[in-house]
């Protein structure tokens, strides 16, 4: 007589996530490779915030992301704090063609999402625009660094143009939210 496994019960969870970092560093388009596998060269600026959802099914774990795409502008900044209310993790993004963008992710946006964010949030560094070989201007050590001195879960790199690393960075930071709450897959 053999014993089987009892199937195991399937978990279902639901995480608010931001996904910050200054204008025009690919944060909307990021979402748009994840949630349909798309990429557009015309660059509209995000107004406020675009709210997206997307299933995501690990294992015998199902995740719901709300996934808040955040204005990078300076004149939204005031109505930002309240886009943080509930948030469990952040997409940290800067452009690796422009330097000045990964500067920003500490002086400005960790500060943002640490004032905001009450709880233990998880949140990984991305250097994305990785197809822009020739205009690269921050070293991926840098990215490195940073990500080493802010206490980022992890840093990657991106192209959100070709789609890499993009499942696999959006997958880091539902697995470190996931294991912040106890749940190991």
């Amino acid at each position: 007589m053999s014993l089987e496994e009892e199937p195991r019960e399937l978990r279902e969870f639901v995480f608010k996530i931001v996904i910050i970092g200054d204008a025009a560093v690919g944060k909307t388009s990021l979402i748009n490779q994840f949630v349909e596998s798309s990429f557009n060269e015309d660059y509209k600026p995000t107004l406020g915030a675009n709210i997206i959802r997307k299933d995501v099914n690990l294992d015998n774990t199902k995740v719901r992301l709300i996934m808040w795409d955040l204005a990078g502008q300076e004149k939204y900044r005031v109505v930002r704090s309240m886009y943080f209310q509930g948030c469990e993790g952040a997409l940290l993004v800067y452009d690796v063609t422009r330097y000045h963008t990964l500067d920003s992710i500490n002086d400005k946006w960790l500060k943002d999402y640490k004032k905001h964010v009450k709880k233990k949030g998880a949140f990984i560094l991305i250097g994305n625009k990785t197809d822009l070989k020739e205009q690269v201007a921050v070293p991926t050590e840098r990215g490195k660094e940073l990500a080493t001195k802010i206490k980022a879960s992890h840093f990657i790199e991106t192209s959100a143009k070709l789609g890499e690393n993009i499942e696999e960075a959006f997958s880091l930071l539902v697995n470190q939210i996931l294991s912040n709450h106890g749940v190991n897959i």
